[in-house]
């Protein structure tokens, strides 16, 4: 699996501003505050490549969509039903 970022650069430590309830009941539940952190940031970073590369790739896309509309995919000879 393809990583977003280095899985095997050295740990930060920072301060954050969580919600105190929410703070309180995931502790309280023993969720790992990094991991989870850690987890959530790559799933949003996904995302966020995600979206970038669509719309540096808007024109390209528009313009094989509009080839295939007027002339069919290059493996539709070969498909069978």
């Amino acid at each position: 699996m393809s990583h977003l970022y280095d899985i095997n650069a050295p740990k930060k430590p920072t301060n954050l501003s969580v919600n105190s309830d929410l703070l309180k009941r995931s502790k309280k539940l023993n969720v790992n505050l990094s991991a989870t952190l850690e987890q959530a940031l790559n799933e949003k970073l996904a995302i966020l490549e995600s979206e970038r590369w669509k719309a540096e790739n808007k024109t390209a896309i528009s313009a094989y969509n509009k080839y295939i509309e007027a002339n069919g995919c290059f493996s539709d000879e070969y498909r069978e039903l």
